[in-house]
């Protein structure tokens, strides 16, 4: 093969449902934007270009103009367009019915807004699996993009790395390039002739070859300290000038004109992988620890760069495992998938597929990725693209309601294995709130769901270990005197000080209806940190009965455990009234409690979604008074009702006691990094009504706890500015 090198510049582009908007405008000011005014200056240049479909579909309404420019450069053969699934999911964490649904549901609106076919497509996270290969070509695709380190792991060589390859499942065949880990670590990073002096020798080595560089056009620009270097450094107009200066042996092209051109090298499988820090993530903390003290301790070695291509890291799919909170999304949104794929195949799904379209866009919004895993990035530790996650899965199952027929006030309560963990989960569900409570897991409520605004109160997130913590740590006495440590290898940037003092982790999971048995005399900051427990009911498993009438559903759910050294028997029944679907009623009823001894019992409730230190989102007492923002510390008594309050989601929960209590609520938050530093979020409020109990007559005790959502605030400005649009 002879020729010149062919250098494929791909860029991906994409901004998560859920994330702010103005984020979104920084990230197109910033990058998207300067980058096409840059690139329009070199027509000879052209690139593949992957826009993820919800930054795509914000860019149409809030920015024209862009796509515009795009078609400008499509027409005129600069850009190939690559497709991909439209909300930007992980492919294996999606049902196989609905890749090849959003895959083919993006072409489509691909090729309608741009006019040019769509050939080849971008693969989130390059997390693949070998069987995408047949999803991928049902949907219509030619070829796809990867990493070399995929290509590695299958044992190629660091030379055959540089064209296209086949790849097949089930007599379907597929073309995949391997993206250059170098290329991605050059550049914008390195200055432009250290990427082209890499060219030439791969150039010399394999001529008439291609080499791809693929990774986030979010580097040009939004990355820290990007856009001053890219830009106003001109980085970037001297990378283009430098390929144009060596077009006589470098030439660069689109993925379809070397797929057109150059003949593949040869055909091969490739194993479950995705970039290798992803790998890494996906592995155990304590795994991944070790994980990078072998590879810093073996760099030196003279082996090691034979050696490193046979090292392997996790599985994309055991981040459900890592992070509970992930599987739940999960799980819901089979849930949902399934529910969808059930109603399509029915009479009324025939009837009604306007409506089967809206829940299909509402879920496929919901897979969107970055909610599911934790890397370098935010990811799931942001509330908010968790919170955007249920508010989809929500708004599909309303409108799936709307299919099925079922309208006014209802109820109902159901058994399944919900959250795939082959034990099963209670569903109990009306008109206005969607629960699921595990009682093989303390009886917990794990998601509340209020139906008219489309928000899950439990969507909480517990604090575990981070491989990064011990970064933080490591870098807390220098803080205070500079944002980062002097090695950018090592680099510890913080958004608030003393993150090093504020690192803690749970002891159980941060949800509602957990049952607690305090030593008596503790304190809220002893609680706080876990300690202090007695009982043996927060994880235990509770045996339960269901009942069901017209007008009410209960879950009754019981056990025989232990509190120190006493058994004692707690029976909790959650009940959810047609008349009242609003507000869930749950009865505790204490026995066998040892006389003279005095018992400290608390229930913790979790609220999540409801952001902290803000001034609109509140405590407050039984007489209405404001006790503090979300985020503060209240230790209370003699307390019968607190309520909080979100007035930008137009939300009000109160939570009352048939005897008074003393209450307990402060803030889970988490120390994660993120793109721009570690930084503290915000994740829920935990609230603890709790109670010193002392020779109760016949060693037993009841009480009952309501809570009560009211979203009045919320429909009365939904309604007001329905009014104003129509």
């Amino acid at each position: 093969m002879s020729g010149p090198l062919r250098l494929v510049l791909a860029l991906h582009n994409h901004q998560p449902i859920g994330n702010f908007d103005g984020v979104f405008e920084a990230a197109f000011n910033d990058s998207y934007a300067p980058f096409l005014e840059v690139l329009r200056d070199y027509p000879d240049l052209p690139i593949a270009l992957h826009t993820s479909g919800s930054l795509l579909e914000w860019l149409v309404e809030a920015h024209p103009e862009y796509i515009d420019n795009v078609r400008m450069l499509v027409e005129r053969g600069q850009v190939e367009i690559l497709g991909g699934p439209f909300y930007e999911p992980i492919l294996a964490c999606i049902p196989r019915r609905d890749r090849i649904g959003q895959i083919r549901a993006y072409t489509q609106y691909l090729e309608n807004l741009f006019g040019q076919t769509v050939r080849g497509m971008w693969v989130p996270e390059r997390v693949w699996e070998q069987s995408f290969t047949g999803d991928i070509t049902e949907a219509g695709m030619e070829y796809t993009l990867l990493d070399d380190y995929h290509f590695r792991g299958a044992g190629l060589e660091a030379d055959q790395l540089h064209n296209f390859y086949l790849s097949e499942d089930e007599g379907r065949l597929l073309k995949i390039f391997p993206g250059s880990e170098r290329l991605r670590y050059t550049i914008p990073f390195s200055e432009p002739h250290e990427t082209i002096d890499y060219l030439r020798q791969v150039a010399e080595r394999h001529p008439g070859s291609a080499i791809v560089f693929g990774d986030d056009g979010e580097k040009f620009g939004t990355w820290p300290g990007t856009k001053d270097h890219v830009y106003e450094n001109g980085w970037l107009r001297r990378f283009f000038d430098a390929l144009r200066e060596n077009a006589e042996w470098l030439k660069v092209s689109t993925l379809a004109e070397v797929v057109d051109e150059v003949p593949p090298a040869g055909s091969i499988y490739l194993p479950d992988a995705s970039y290798r820090e992803m790998t890494e993530w996906a592995l155990p903390t304590e795994r991944q620890i070790v994980l990078s003290r072998m590879t810093h301790a073996k760099e030196s070695d003279p082996d090691w760069p034979q050696l490193k291509q046979f090292l392997r890291g996790g599985f994309w799919r055991n981040f459900r495992v890592k992070y509970p909170e992930s599987n739940e999304m999960y799980a819901r949104m089979l849930l949902v998938s399934n529910r969808l794929d059930e109603l399509a195949a029915s009479p009324q799904g025939e009837e009604r597929r306007d409506l089967l379209a809206q829940a299909r866009t509402f879920l496929y919004r919901a897979q969107c990725n970055c909610s599911y895993w934790h890397g370098a990035f935010g990811g799931l530790y942001l509330p908010h693209l968790r919170n955007a996650v249920y508010t989809n899965l929500i708004a599909a199952d309303n409108v799936l309601d709307k299919v099925a027929g079922r309208t006014g006030a209802w109820v109902t309560i159901d058994a399944d294995d919900y959250d795939l963990n082959a034990r099963k989960e209670i569903r109990i569900a009306g008109d206005k709130l969607i629960g699921f409570v595990a009682p093989n897991d303390g009886g917990h409520l794990y998601e509340l769901d209020i139906r008219s605004i489309r928000h899950n109160l439990l969507a909480t997130l517990d604090r575990r270990p981070e491989p990064y913590h011990d970064k933080v740590r490591a870098a807390g006495d220098q803080q205070h005197q500079q944002s980062e440590v002097a090695s950018i290898h090592d680099m510890v940037a913080f958004k608030q000080p003393d993150l090093d003092k504020k690192i803690q982790y749970d002891t159980w999971t941060h949800k509602s209806l957990v049952d607690h048995f305090f030593q008596p005399g503790l304190t809220w900051e002893q609680a706080q940190n876990g300690v202090g427990e007695m009982g043996d009911f927060v994880s235990g498993v509770y045996e339960t009965m269901l009942r069901r009438s017209p007008e009410q559903v209960q879950a009754r759910m019981w056990r025989l455990g232990r509190m120190g050294q006493y058994e004692v028997k707690i029976t909790k029944t959650i009940s959810l009234d047609v008349h009242d679907a609003g507000q869930l009623d749950v009865l505790y009823e204490l026995e066998n409690l040892p006389a003279d001894l005095p018992i400290h019992f608390g229930v913790e409730f979790n609220f999540a979604g409801m952001a902290g230190g803000a001034p609109d989102r509140f405590y407050y007492d039984a007489d209405g008074a404001q006790l503090g923002q979300l985020d503060s510390v209240q230790d209370l008594h003699d307390c019968g009702r607190i309520g909080l309050v979100d007035e930008w989601l137009g939300m009000d929960v109160t939570l009352e006691t048939s005897q008074p209590s003393s209450l307990w609520a402060f803030p889970i938050q988490t120390i994660s990094q993120s793109e721009s530093g570690f930084e503290m979020v915000h994740q829920s409020s935990a609230v603890i009504p709790r109670w010193e109990i002392l020779n109760p007559p016949g060693g037993c005790w009841s009480v009952k706890l309501s809570m009560n959502v009211d979203t009045s605030a919320a429909q009365a400005r939904m309604l007001k500015e329905a009014a104003l649009t129509s």
